[in-house]
């Protein structure tokens, strides 16, 4: 029988072992690389010199705000409009997928594969792929968060489902209840705090990716960024980042206060 002793001494090797993996394996791919940690280290606060020295927004800056604004709006807008779409098609998806409320195994799994599909392509990859198709636009924009929310809430409702409503499904199902009444009248009321937690989490970060996504489809304010970064008015886009900051904060705070009352 192993002793306390030499089971913690055997447990300390093996966490040894693992960091000394992973510090060689950092260790490789820097050589590899040619990659400078300490170089990199030692460039940060002249990094962030230069940020503070170029992108600090300055009076000359509100004269963009009003065009600013309205971007942003739009953007959060377009993150919203497209986690609600991504949301109808989820629970519906979802509750086929589930092994709780699904059908046979082979709907499962092509569900879970459909899942699967659309959250492991990336975020820019989804957008060049559909920019080469609908071309700069907004609606370019709102399928690409589509898609990616898609994949993620399919999965999370899946997992919801199975976890919260599997013992409210059985004990229904004795009752005589029907396949609707018990997924109208039971599942969907009893997950849907859940759900709504997950909705707002994915707004939260559609409107960060809405972003990145503007930049690569030309709309939205990540198009605005990027025109006044090019064009050399650092200002301007640093009050551009600055809104959006400021806008994503006020956004995680009202969520957090509707899952305080919701949860």
């Amino acid at each position: 029988m192993q002793t306390p002793v030499k089971y913690l001494a055997r447990k300390h090797w093996k966490q040894t072992g693992v960091i000394a993996l992973i510090g060689s394996i950092y260790l490789l791919s820097s050589y590899i690389l040619k990659f400078d940690g300490l170089s990199g280290i030692l460039a940060i606060p002249r990094a962030f010199t230069w940020l503070w020295i170029n992108f600090r927004p300055t009076s000359n800056s509100i004269q963009y705000l009003p065009s600013i604004w309205q971007k942003l709006i739009g953007t959060v807008m377009l993150a919203v409009a497209s986690t609600v779409v991504a949301s109808i098609i989820a629970i519906f998806v979802a509750i086929l997928g589930s092994k709780v409320t699904g059908g046979n195994s082979v709907i499962q799994t092509v569900v879970r594969g459909i899942a699967s599909f659309f959250r492991n392509i990336p975020l820019v990859a989804w957008a060049m792929i559909l920019l080469f198709s609908f071309k700069q636009s907004d609606f370019t924009g709102f399928l690409a968060l589509l898609l990616l929310s898609v994949g993620y809430l399919i999965r999370a409702f899946m997992e919801i489902i199975e976890d919260e409503a599997s013992e409210t499904m059985l004990a229904l199902k004795a009752t005589g209840a029907s396949y609707l009444q018990v997924i109208f009248q039971a599942v969907i009321p009893q997950i849907m705090p859940s759900l709504i937690s997950w909705i707002l989490y994915m707004i939260e970060n559609n409107v960060r990716d809405a972003t990145l996504v503007g930049i690569l489809t030309g709309t939205g304010i990540g198009f605005v960024f990027d025109i006044y970064y090019k064009s050399f008015r650092f200002d301007a886009a640093g009050m551009t980042v600055l809104l959006i900051i400021v806008v994503v904060i006020a956004l995680e705070i009202l969520s957090n206060q509707i899952r305080k009352v919701i949860l």
